[in-house]
């Protein structure tokens, strides 16, 4: 087989795999979307509240619901209390 030759398969296989992909990507995606509407009323039914990501400190437990300065409460040098408030970043909104 002449290298042109093998080239061309492989540029086939390629495309060939790379569709695949797409298709892929289309029906997970419409699956998402059922799910994500069957999740929405579960939501509305349990009357549930935002996402809990940790349990500790109230500045951990959702990023939009943390302030400046409650990491620091007793005072700016201060010590981090819980581990979790290493692990996540603040809000883009207070970089």
């Amino acid at each position: 087989m002449r290298k042109s030759n093998a080239f061309i398969v492989c540029i086939f296989l390629l495309l060939v795999g790379f569709t695949a992909s797409l298709i892929d990507a289309g029906i997970r995606q419409h699956q998402a979307v059922s799910e994500n509407a069957s999740g929405t009323v579960l939501v509305q039914q349990l009357g549930l509240t935002d996402l809990v990501l940790f349990t500790e400190a109230r500045y951990t437990r959702h990023p939009s619901q943390s302030d400046l300065h409650s990491a620091f409460q007793d005072h700016p040098m201060a010590l981090e209390h819980f581990p979790s408030g290493s692990l996540l970043l603040p809000p883009q909104r207070m970089q």
